[in-house]
């Protein structure tokens, strides 16, 4: 049985879900990915990298990034993260710990000393619940595991420095690996930096551990994936009218 079904009785959140899901399905359609799927795939990348640093204080023009002209470790870190999902989408659900160590040495080279990177800094039991949670789960619906898997981990912030760059890349390694963003379209990060404010405050509603604060959360992150859907779209406009 699915261990987080119950969350699915919040009010609001299963429908909330829902309609992120159908937004997502939507934009999948785009024009644009029949014969540029790789270019929107890599501007996609690269959009939600910058906007996960963004979201750990690290704030940069996008175009600037583009042009290479960024050295900021920070955001360097979220680049190579973004980079490495491919590589590590079969892993994830065989060895979660593993990999949230590999994000973490990719995310903090260069910002935290050598010898903490891939290291937990506590919070070792929550982790190895979520582990288990995440190892081998086929019954949970994509969008609520990725959910949770995020806000465990921004809760938790287990390594040392940009711990939320490794949170928001988790979460989408569950999107890319359980089938619901199988291109690594949707920059679920761009959406939590639009709506920064709801992203704090629902992630702090969340780690109180009431109904209502993990409600507020699942809201969110559906929102969240809503703009990432729209942003698949703007991309692909932007891509069809270059060429």
């Amino acid at each position: 049985m699915d261990p987080l079904a119950p969350l699915l009785e919040l009010a609001d959140v299963a429908p909330a879900l829902t309609e992120a899901r159908d937004r997502v399905d939507a934009a999948m359609r785009h024009r644009a990915l029949r014969r540029h799927g790789g270019q929107v795939a890599a501007e996609a990348s690269l959009r939600g990298a910058v906007a996960s640093a963004a979201l750990e204080g690290n704030v940069y023009d996008l175009d600037e990034v583009r042009g290479g002209t960024v050295t900021d470790p920070v955001v360097q870190g979220a680049l190579r993260v973004a980079e490495s999902l491919g590589g590590l989408v079969d892993l994830w659900p065989r060895a979660p710990r593993q990999v949230l160590a590999k994000l973490h040495v990719l995310a903090a080279r260069g910002v935290v000393p050598a010898a903490d990177l891939g290291r937990l800094t506590g919070a070792a039991d929550r982790v190895d619940a979520l582990s288990g949670l995440v190892a081998g789960n086929d019954k949970t619906p994509p969008l609520l595991l990725a959910a949770i898997v995020h806000a465990e981990l921004i809760t938790l912030r287990p390594f040392a420095g940009p711990a939320g760059v490794v949170a928001r890349a988790a979460a989408h390694l569950t999107l890319i690996n359980r089938g619901f963003d199988p291109r690594g379209l949707v920059a679920v990060e761009v959406g939590h930096h639009n709506r920064e404010p709801e992203y704090v405050g629902s992630a702090g509603a969340y780690a109180t551990g009431t109904p209502d604060g993990v409600r507020s959360w699942l809201r969110h992150y559906a929102a969240a994936v809503t703009e990432a859907a729209d942003e698949i779209t703007r991309i692909g406009d932007g891509v069809l009218a270059s060429v």
